[in-house]
């Protein structure tokens, strides 16, 4: 870049900075810059799952909290053998299966004929208020994203591990 166009683009910028400053108030920078999450595969930390899941089922939030507002990401390992009841959630639900086999279906009363266990690398996006459910043949992982708060709404309240 020439040294005229140079001054007349820092012209320019200074131009719209003062601009900025008169029309809206003071221009304000970021306190911080954000930063990216890492966790290694080695680092996921598993804990109890949320009270809303049967007993069996371990967790590990990677960012965020369902319980909270704004994104997050939690890993849910399921035993051989786990059943998730028919239920809905007020938001979309994201799930990515990272191992073993997760089955999902769709509606009120649980089939497992409806569907087959999906394999390792497969997505599900179970829309807001679509009643489903899920088990697992092996023990499985899956990762869940999703906008919290995000809650669990079971189709029977008998159902309702927090019932119990």
């Amino acid at each position: 870049m020439k040294l005229a166009q140079h001054s007349s683009a820092v012209r320019l910028i200074a131009l719209a900075l003062g601009s900025a400053a008169i029309v809206g108030g003071t221009a304000s920078l970021p306190a911080a810059e954000p930063h990216h999450t890492v966790v290694s595969g080695d680092a996921v930390n598993w804990g109890a799952a949320p009270p809303s899941l049967p007993s069996g089922a371990r967790a590990a939030a990677l960012l965020g909290s369902p319980a909270k507002e704004g994104p997050f990401v939690l890993r849910l390992k399921f035993p051989a053998g786990f059943t998730i009841p028919p239920h809905r959630h007020s938001k979309d639900e994201l799930v990515t299966v990272i191992s073993g086999g997760f089955a999902i279906g769709s509606g009120e009363k649980l089939d497992r004929a409806s569907s087959k266990p999906l394999p390792p690398a497969s997505f599900v996006h179970l829309p807001a208020g679509m009643p489903h459910y899920a088990w697992t043949e092996i023990e499985t992982v899956v990762q869940v994203n999703g906008v919290g708060p995000f809650d669990v709404l079971y189709i029977d309240p008998a159902d309702d591990p927090r019932n119990k």
